[in-house]
């Protein structure tokens, strides 16, 4: 069953880059492998809590620099 999920999730989702970031695009917290994931514009994106999966959803503009690079990753 579990091997179902993670093929049907592979399929349902291709060509998105996996998740790098270790700050929350939204809230700033620390994530990690084991955070929620979001994917946006091709991109997974680590998130610290649900309740920052919409705004990064609904405005990632906000969020995102064009290339996909969280606005608060550091340079």
């Amino acid at each position: 069953m579990l091997t179902f999920l993670i093929t049907t999730a592979l399929v349902a989702t291709p060509n998105v880059k996996p998740a790098t970031n270790t700050v929350c695009p939204v809230g700033g917290d620390k994530v990690n492998a084991k955070s929620q994931k979001v994917v946006v514009r091709g991109h997974e994106y680590y998130i610290c809590c649900p309740d920052c999966a919409g705004p990064l959803t609904k405005n990632p503009e906000k969020f995102l620099e064009k290339d996909g690079t969280p606005k608060n990753a550091k340079k």
